[in-house]
């Protein structure tokens, strides 16, 4: 894992409208980029089935049809590559809740900046599952990334926020109105930004965001080069407590919404990969559930992993402790409107089907049906 001020910093796309367009488009039909790695960790054996695709049967393209029955499978020799990041943190949390050696297979742990280019790499092949929010999903949908989503985790509204400078003269979501405001594109944040600034009869043409990864942000609002910063925990914390940040606006009043566990159609099709993404995913709900009601030892090993002080973590584990669930209904209604509202605003190219890029063979594990 990884303290923020080691991330890697993302593009600046140019300014205006159309150069926004151009470069929403471009992360939507790219999706080349790979990742950095880090550690592994190995195990035995489990049974799995490879997803099949939820809502419609017509997927995205043939490679995305592939299903294969439920059988035991030896994943002992499986090597699973996942995608990780500092804001949702699998790895600290399977090593917090002692399950990280039960982990059946070999793990390959790769850091991100962000859900963007994790998916990136996904696209490219170094990466088989990993946890984002709910725009990139979106944006490689768009791309027509072979990608599906295998389960979700509820967002709490506090998990995400537009800060302020605490002694900034803006007071509400309208004030922003021409202002600059720091976001990473195709992330959570750039789709909270879009729903907050809507729901205050704004739109995206209305002010100008600058598109920065999280650690490029915060250097940009701590300087006060921008006048606002969209991002999510444990950044929203960390900002509080050392950039004196206030929150403008949280995720109250725009609806439910969801991160995922996301895993490319290649590791859904292989039985061994999509029988280890299947017991990876048990193990993470059985983490989420440990650190619900214990939140002292999971922040405390957060902080450990983030290198962020343990009162940051302590507030980021109250405001955003979500809760695992299957790829239900509601959840692909939610993740709907998100691709919805993206392309209502020009800022990915055409209409999404997202359940085309889900699938519900994993519901079980949560005990939701398929």
């Amino acid at each position: 894992m990884r303290n923020e001020a080691t991330s890697r910093p993302g593009s600046r796309p140019g300014g205006g409208l159309a150069g926004r367009r151009v470069a929403a488009a471009a992360i939507a039909a790219g999706l080349l980029a790979s990742g950095s790695a880090a550690c592994s960790s190995s195990g035995s054996s489990s049974t799995a089935s490879a997803g099949s695709t939820a809502g419609s049967t017509s997927p995205a393209s043939p490679a995305a049809s592939g299903t294969t029955s439920a059988s035991t499978v030896d994943v002992s020799n499986v090597t699973l590559n996942i995608g990780d990041q500092a804001g949702s943190g699998s790895q600290a949390l399977l090593t917090a809740a002692g399950l990280i050696s039960k982990l059946p297979f070999k793990a390959h742990w790769a850091d991100f900046t962000s859900g963007p280019p994790l998916l990136q790499a996904m696209g490219a092949g170094s990466i088989d599952v990993g946890g984002v929010g709910d725009a990139p999903p979106v944006f490689a949908a768009a791309g027509g990334s072979q990608i599906a989503a295998v389960s979700a985790l509820t967002a709490d509204p506090n998990g995400s926020a537009i800060l302020v400078p605490k002694n900034s003269p803006i007071h509400s979501v309208a004030q922003l109105r021409g202002k600059s405001i720091a976001v990473s594109q195709g992330s959570s944040a750039d789709y909270h930004l879009l729903a907050i600034l809507t729901k205050a009869g704004l739109s995206i043409k209305d002010v100008t965001p600058d598109y920065l990864q999280p650690a490029e942000a915060q250097a940009a609002f701590a300087s006060r080069h921008v006048a606002a910063w969209d991002v999510w925990s444990p950044f929203v914390e960390q900002a509080e407590a050392q950039d004196h940040a206030r929150v403008l606006a949280n995720g109250v009043g725009i609806g439910q919404t969801y991160s995922f566990e996301v895993a490319s159609r290649a590791a859904l099709a292989d039985p061994s990969k999509a029988a280890a993404i299947r017991d990876y995913l048990a193990l993470l709900s059985q983490a989420y559930t440990w650190a619900a009601t214990h939140q002292s030892a999971w922040a405390s090993t957060w902080a450990k992993a983030t290198g962020l002080p343990l009162s940051v973590m302590a507030q980021a584990v109250k405001d955003e402790l979500p809760k695992p669930t299957g790829i239900t209904p509601p959840v692909l209604s939610a993740e709907q409107s998100v691709a919805n509202t993206f392309t209502a605003a020009g800022l990915i190219p055409g209409h999404v089907d997202f359940s085309n890029f889900a699938v519900t063979s994993f519901n079980g594990i949560f005990g939701a049906s398929s």
